[in-house]
């Protein structure tokens, strides 16, 4: 019982100037049958990020069918939170139209560079995203005093609304200091957020300082996330919970490491976890943070949790 490894299914050819290089932080959306439309964050020549899309027929033989050839989002105007770059958290359906849920950022002097989590919206898939606001709906705070990175939103009901996303935990001055964990926000909108600055998802082993870019799904009663484990290699991680407060991590069962050869032998990273035709599935970056584009694995047998 474990993910089923089918390949690379999509990598830039560099032909387009928004998306020279990169195809990172897959995230899905079904449209019918076997064809869904997965969006990704793509650099451009000076390495900003841009948010485009490529639909892929999800199979046991996955293929490319086509590739957006205009961003569905692109960073910012100079001096907004999200000028040097938008990197996808996850699309989420909402009244009657798509919800982009993305980390913005800004690159800094002192510290490297300063994220926060921005929000687009659009009525069909067929349109480029428009930003909610100039501003992040979610920026440093007493409760996330340093930065923010990628978030994933679910809704459970018409007033409940529910993100997880990365913190910093101290200043990210460099990798040494770095501790970047798993917090979680309540929403009766969808917009407008109350956190209270606590971790719930942490380190299992001595050698992890990050973790980032959860992907939530339901799993029957309870609840399963994938996410990046940065430590010694960057590889998948998975944790469990009945409440999405308390997790459990099963990184043994469904979590998923370098494979040791070709496109993800040096790191696995960036997972989407989705459900299809009754089958779990995972999106996923492999070497160099997506440079070697996004693949896929499918989940063989039953997942106990």
């Amino acid at each position: 019982m474990s993910w089923r490894r089918l390949g690379v299914v999509f990598v830039p050819d560099g032909q387009l100037p928004w998306a020279c290089s990169h195809a990172a932080l897959p995230a899905p959306v079904h449209l019918a049958g076997d064809l869904f439309r997965f969006f990704f964050s793509s650099r451009d020549a000076e390495k900003r990020s841009h948010v485009g899309w490529v639909d892929i027929e999800v199979s046991q033989t996955p293929r490319m069918i086509e590739m957006g050839r205009e961003p569905a989002l692109s960073p910012g105007s100079d001096g907004t939170f999200d000028d040097s770059g938008v990197g996808v958290g996850c699309i989420t359906e909402a009244d009657g139209g798509f919800a982009l849920y993305y980390m913005g950022w800004n690159l800094g002097v002192r510290s490297p560079w300063r994220n926060a989590i921005g929000l687009a919206r659009s009525a069909t898939l067929q349109v480029p995203f428009e930003r909610f606001s100039e501003g992040p709906i979610l920026d440093r705070s007493p409760e996330d005093p340093y930065t923010l990175s990628y978030p994933c939103v679910l809704r459970f009901g018409p007033q409940d609304w529910r993100m997880w996303y990365g913190s910093n935990l101290a200043p990210a001055v460099d990798h040494a200091d770095m501790r970047h964990t798993i917090k979680s926000a309540l929403s009766r909108d969808g917009v407008h957020w109350t956190r209270d600055g606590a971790s719930v998802l942490g380190f299992v082993t001595e050698s992890e300082y990050a973790l980032a870019r959860p992907s939530v799904v339901r799993l029957g009663d309870r609840l399963l996330m994938c996410f990046a484990c940065r430590g010694e290699n960057y590889r998948i991680g998975a944790a469990a919970s009945g409440d999405g407060v308390n997790w459990t991590r099963l990184d043994a069962a469904a979590g998923l490491g370098p494979s040791g050869q070709g496109w993800d032998s040096e790191m696995t990273c960036y997972p989407a976890l989705f459900w299809h035709r009754e089958q779990l599935w995972l999106a996923y970056n492999g070497n160099a943070y997506g440079a070697t584009g996004f693949g896929l694995a499918v989940f063989e047998g039953a997942l106990l949790v």
